[in-house]
Order: C-alpha cells, then structure tokens, then sequence
C-alpha cells in the first residue's frame, strides 16, 4: 500500500505528524502544492486509513500524571484465550498508555502512567497480579525520556 503514496503524500503526512491542526492553505504553502490538491489528497490519505485520526498532544506532568513505568508481564498460560483475556484487560485500563506482545522472555511490555508510587501499587497488586491471566509482573520505573514519539520516519533511510 506504500507504493501508492508519492512524495506529496509524504510531505503532506509529515507536515500533519508535525501539526494536525494545519488548514489546507497553511499546508499547501508548506508543500507547494494547491490548497484545493492538499484537501482531496488529506481526503483520500483519510479515508485509505493512511491517517487514523487527530488528537492533541497533552503534557503528562501538568495533569498529575509524574510517573511513568514500563511494565514486562509473563501470562500463566501460553493459548489463545489466556492472550484474549489479557488483551481484554488491557484495553480496559486508561492507566496503559501503550501494550506490546513481544517475542522472548517476556509476553508483554506496558507503558503505563500514574500519578505516584502509590498508584502503581495499586495498579500492579490491585489489577494486574490478580488478574487470571498473568503469572509474573515486573516493573521498571522510567528515569528520564531521552526521545519520545513524534511521528513515523517518512524519508531516509527506511523508505530506500
């Protein structure tokens, strides 16, 4: 499906990475491309799914939410439904701000924001361990951010 997108297409999803508030004037002039192009083109990048959606990007600290955790989670059992159960309790919990099932030792990866230690405590030996799906629980508070997600490599090296 990449191979539909040319270099308009990229451009136009990296300015929209960058600020999904752009009008299609103020994206057009980014882009040298007409305002009345940048609409249909942002249209159809919509509607293929290539855009999924808009959202504001808020600040973590202001809302209270201080601490950030990554958490490696090991189910008790390796089936179908054990991972089905799991994923159910994951997409339940506003507290996991990312979940990945992984290859190799561990099963899953959180990303997980709480307000404090208590809270953590709370979401691990309140929510997670009893959960019937998980046998193991480990927690990594996270120190510092040295990057964090601001879109998607759309040029460069991964694309040649």
């Amino acid at each position: 499906m990449f191979e539909q997108l040319d270099g308009f297409d990229l451009k136009i999803l990296a300015e929209l990475q960058g600020d999904g508030r752009l009008s299609n004037i103020e994206l057009s002039e980014r882009i040298a491309l007409s305002a009345s192009q940048c609409s249909r083109r942002r249209t159809r990048l919509e509607a293929e799914g290539f855009i999924r959606g808009y959202q504001a990007n808020l600040d973590p600290d202001k809302l209270g939410l201080n601490l950030l955790v990554v958490i490696s989670v090991t189910l008790a059992t390796h089936n179908r439904d054990n991972a089905r159960r799991f994923a159910q309790l994951v997409n339940g919990l506003p507290e996991v701000l990312e979940a990945y099932a992984l290859t190799g030792e561990m099963d899953y990866h959180l990303k997980v924001a709480t307000h404090d230690l208590a809270g953590l405590s709370r979401f691990v030996n309140d929510v997670l361990l009893p959960h019937e799906s998980v046998q193991h629980v480990k927690t990594s508070i996270v120190l510092n951010t040295l990057k964090n997600f601001e879109g998607y490599p759309l040029s460069g090296s991964s694309f040649t």
